[in-house]
């Protein structure tokens, strides 16, 4: 007994104190447990800048991937909100890590009428209650933004949002999982993504990695046999996740509820939604969201962004870069300080948004420019040479010495000539009338006319 609590001890400590966050320098670090309305405690981290002068808003993000190394994007992604002025709150949804209560896998929203009914939307509205009752010198705003899965939680703090969120950003989030995103595309099964990431979502309430025999995992897939095999002989049924996938292979209710169709008939508060050209896990899904939004957008506070990343790469230092590929230009640098920082301060703290003034109601129509240029405005028209229509697309091959690149609106365009990317990129805005910094950097090819 005394040997295995030799052996098992100092295993627990190692545990624990990995689960313990990152200081990050410049701010006080507080650890809570905060309280749903069906009293299971959600744990968080707040982070409030030393010597703060006056109120300051919150930037709130939820994570089922883990907090502990929360603190480290301060200086990274969100280096800019930092060097701002911002009280910040990470929080692991219910289910993970320390936090406690079921984790389901992208929860549905709950059944209207169930006063009792919980979901992510309500567990984002209890969370930003508690922390303007409870966090010292907030002005009672607060900002959500996340990346994937913490991107999908923003989307559906949108649809039962609480009156102090302001202003919104799902970046990379997924709004059909049959259709497009992540587990299937245009509902071809992706059979190693599916199996590999259920398993390490749900083997535990941390992520555990799935322990192959060989290293040549495909030929694994091969060898694995009828898909019956997964359960029978690895996961035994134990993963909740994966018996979704065999209960449920065509696009049934199961995966129609899962999607956010039903639920975004509104925009509920200022959306900044943020895709890449090369997602290779969520490109459906922004545009979808963006396009789902858009006729419900009376107040012109609905915006989209999609630059010249893979998936979650604007939160890079630079963006400069995709694989061999060079941009000449920082895309991911410049997003951040001068598109996504300066967004969320407009709502957050009442700024203009510099260098990229509002346009008037009668300019509704995309923009392009970069600071220190002069943007053209021509309905449904971008200066880089586009048009679009609902239905077609068009080819244009860039001159030598030219970086291909395209604007893209909701609606694939019909033709559109090319546009040398500069430093900082060309971009191509979408900000009608009391929009602040909406934009699409990007960095791409156009197709040819399709039947």
């Amino acid at each position: 007994m005394r040997l295995l609590l030799f052996l098992v001890l100092p295993w627990l400590a190692a545990r624990l104190a990995a689960q313990q966050p990152d200081p990050a320098p410049g701010f006080d670090l507080t650890e809570v447990m905060i309280p749903a309305r069906d009293g299971v405690k959600l744990h968080t981290t707040i982070f409030v800048p030393k010597g703060a002068q006056g109120p300051l808003p919150i930037i709130f993000t939820r994570t089922p991937y883990g907090i502990a190394h929360a603190g480290n994007a301060l200086a990274g992604y969100y280096r800019a909100f930092a060097n701002d002025g911002y009280i910040f709150a990470f929080q692991d949804i219910r289910g993970r890590y320390t936090s406690e209560g079921q984790f389901v896998m992208l929860r549905p929203p709950r059944q209207r009428g169930d006063p009792k009914a919980i979901d992510e939307s309500t567990d984002a509205y209890d969370t930003i209650d508690w922390l303007l009752a409870h966090v010292p010198n907030n002005n009672g705003r607060v900002g959500m933004l996340g990346i994937s899965y913490p991107g999908w939680l923003t989307l559906m703090a949108m649809l039962d949002p609480h009156p102090a969120l302001k202003a919104a950003s799902p970046q990379a989030s997924p709004a059909d999982m049959f259709l497009g995103d992540d587990f299937h595309h245009n509902g071809a099964f992706r059979l190693s993504y599916g199996f590999e990431y259920a398993a390490r979502m749900e083997t535990s309430k941390q992520q555990e990695t799935f322990e192959f025999d060989r290293y040549d995992t495909f030929q694994w897939y091969l060898d694995l046999g009828p898909l019956a095999n997964v359960n029978t002989k690895h996961l035994h049924g134990k993963i909740p996740t994966w018996n979704d996938f065999v209960a449920h292979p065509n696009y049934d209710a199961f995966w129609q509820r899962q999607g956010a169709a039903p639920y975004l008939t509104r925009v509920t508060v200022p959306t900044l939604t943020v895709a890449g050209w090369w997602d290779q896990e969520d490109f459906y899904g922004p545009l979808k969201i963006y396009e789902l939004l858009e006729p419900h957008d009376s107040g012109h506070v609905n915006s989209l962004v999609v630059g010249p990343w893979n998936h979650g790469g604007w939160a890079g230092p630079a963006g400069d870069k995709l694989g061999a590929i060079d941009f000449g230009s920082p895309a991911s640098r410049y997003f951040q300080d001068s598109i996504l920082a300066p967004w969320f301060a407009h709502f957050l703290k009442d700024r203009a948004s510099p260098g990229n003034p509002r346009p008037s109601p009668s300019r509704r129509a995309p923009i392009s420019g970069a600071p220190g240029t002069r943007g053209r405005r021509a309905r449904g028209r971008p200066s880089g040479g586009c048009t679009f229509s609902p239905a077609a697309g068009s080819r244009s091959t860039p001159r030598r010495g030219q970086t291909p690149s395209i604007a893209m609106s909701p609606t694939p365009p019909t033709r559109c000539r090319t546009a040398t990317v500069r430093s900082p990129p060309r971009i191509h805005h979408k900000a009608p009338a009391g929009r602040v910094g909406s934009s699409r950097i990007s960095a791409s090819w156009t197709t040819a006319p399709t039947s």
